[in-house]
């Protein structure tokens, strides 16, 4: 019988790999690129008035997810860095 993945597990040992060597500051402190920021704002735009294509609605899926693992990142530096 095959295990199923366990996609919290999966991120948790890329999240550890990544905060280990992490300069703190610098993780703090990312943000999206202007241009990202821009194409991240004409699509949240697009989402709210209900015109997102199937192909936009993808890239948004992706960004949504980058920015939550950049959300567990930061979270995990700042737990390291408490003790």
């Amino acid at each position: 019988m095959m295990a199923t993945l366990d996609a919290h597990a999966v991120y948790d040992e890329l999240l550890d790999l990544l905060a280990d060597g992490a300069d703190v500051q610098r993780v703090l402190a990312f943000r999206l690129s202007s241009l990202q920021q821009e194409r991240l704002d004409i699509l949240l735009e697009k989402n709210r008035e209900g015109t997102l294509t199937a192909e936009e609605t993808a890239e948004l899926d992706t960004f949504e997810r980058f920015e939550h693992l950049v959300r567990l990142l930061k979270d995990r530096v700042l737990q390291k860095q408490s003790t």
